[in-house]
């Protein structure tokens, strides 16, 4: 059974294990409803308004991280490439919404069944039948519709808000010089299809699923998958234009906005609390506010951890107190939490995030000694700091250490090995990277014909001055 726990059936349409209001939460709420005045008093009604607003205001606050990566990307990019940044991410967000609802809501979740690889090819998603019919004034389907726990759509757009989060990732790491287009055909195949695939070998009560794979709410399944398909976009397309010197050493790229990328890692610790605390699917009575409250105060001590001790290796490892490698810290405490923020152990929160933040800061190094270029970090930060934390239920959290290793295993290859093939075939076809002209330029001016700091005065590059001085 997937970690993700099993819904109730709703009429006329398929059921899911992420998708639904946890089995044992419903559980526990039946035997206390049947037997205590005080939880009778709570109408079934009451419970189903719960759990659809908190699908949706919880999904809206994960919909707003694209404000804090679109804020932490085109701070940390040169102010010469900050419009297409803002331009890609709040493309990559609409592309991401348009595929899972045409196909990858239901390759996702849709008759995936036991030991399953991919759900129904169906083209679009929408209402249960009992859900139009009330809509159409059939009163006799109210009840029906109170059964599934849940609107349909509601818990339609929680997922959704997920798979723009994978596709953000991706967004960073190649900023600078990945052409617009390319970049979008990459997103469209990630949310409509790679995303989806690994969704349901786990969340969709897939193979992985049935091995008992746990991954709460996606250090894996959201943020590894990222984290590979923006690693291999990397390999691919190459590092910057002048980040490598010809001796091999990394060449600083300093951030343009520092204030800019810190809050955005301010909206996306926020955004988080939507990301884990809606993960419990459910806000139907005491026990899922309980749990919520402990999903919450985990998320927020793993992410503190994370902070601090990023800020206390950066200088050992970076040769200095970095601030970056603060903030880097902080996504990666949230990243390596993800997968079990449920944890009762708070303490155990604490661990966990601190040890993502030395995870992701010792990787920030390690890409620079191995000459891949990642602009902000995604890589450590959501690739390595998510494999720490889906390794880290196996201490905390009840996980199968042999299950978890399967998964990780399975789903990187799969993500990694198809998005390799998908850049290389872009490649080929319509090419990946933008021209040195236009990378010499700013990607702004030369494909959009706007300056995101007209009032500045665009300072030559290094490599630029030392091409000059030959």
């Amino acid at each position: 059974m997937s970690q993700r726990r099993k819904s109730l059936r709703r009429t006329a349409r398929p059921t899911s294990s992420r998708t639904a209001v946890t089995a044992g939460a419903l559980a526990g709420g039946a035997v206390l409803l049947a037997a205590g005045p005080a939880w009778a008093s709570v109408p079934t009604e009451t419970q189903f308004v719960l759990n659809t607003f908190s699908f949706l205001i919880w999904g809206a606050l994960v919909m707003w991280m694209c404000a804090g990566f679109t804020m932490l990307e085109s701070g940390s990019v040169r102010t010469k490439n900050a419009s297409v940044i803002c331009l890609k991410n709040i493309g990559l967000y609409s592309i991401a919404g348009l595929v899972y609802y045409f196909i990858g809501y239901n390759l996702m979740y849709v008759d995936v069944g036991e030991n399953g690889w991919i759900g129904s090819f169906e083209f679009l998603y929408g209402p249960s039948s009992d859900e139009l019919a009330l809509l159409g004034g059939d009163e006799t389907a109210k009840a029906a519709v109170i059964e599934s726990g849940y609107s349909t759509m509601s818990d339609w757009f929680f997922q959704m808000v997920f798979v723009a989060t994978t596709a953000s990732i991706v967004s960073g790491t190649l900023a600078e010089r990945v052409k617009l287009w390319s970049f979008f055909i990459f997103i469209a195949i990630l949310a409509a299809v790679v995303y989806p695939v690994v969704g349901a070998w786990t969340w969709g009560g897939g193979w992985l699923a049935e091995l008992g794979f746990q991954d709460f709410a996606g250090s894996t399944i959201v943020h590894s998958t990222g984290g590979w398909a923006a690693l291999a976009g990397a390999m691919v397309v190459g590092a910057r234009r002048g980040k490598f010197r010809a001796d091999g050493s990394a060449r600083p790229t300093t951030p343009s906005n520092i204030p800019s990328v810190t809050l955005g890692v301010f909206i996306l610790w926020l955004g988080w609390f939507g990301f884990n605390g809606g993960s419990q699917l459910a806000l139907a009575g005491t026990v899922d506010a309980v749990a919520m409250s402990n999903v919450l105060v985990n998320t927020n001590l793993a992410a503190a951890a994370g902070v601090m001790a990023a800020i206390s290796v950066s200088r050992p490892i970076l040769g200095r107190i970095d601030l970056l490698a603060g903030l880097n810290g902080a996504i990666a405490g949230l990243v390596a939490i993800t997968a079990g923020p449920d944890i009762v152990d708070h303490y155990w929160a604490v661990v966990i995030g601190a040890v993502g933040g030395i995870i992701c800061t010792a990787g920030l190094r390690f890409l620079d000694a191995i000459k891949i270029d990642d602009v902000v970090g995604a890589v450590p930060a959501h690739l390595f700091a998510g494999v720490w934390g889906t390794l880290a239920v196996c201490i905390a959290g009840g996980g199968d250490l042999f299950v978890q290793v399967v998964g990780i295993l399975a789903i990187g290859a799969f993500v990694f090995g198809v998005s390799w093939v998908l850049w290389t075939i872009i490649e080929r076809t319509v090419g990946v990277r933008v021209s040195s002209t236009v990378e010499q330029l700013g990607q702004d001016a030369a494909e959009l014909g706007i300056e995101s700091y007209p009032e500045f005065v665009v300072m030559p590059e290094p490599d630029d001055i030392e091409e000059m001085q030959r």
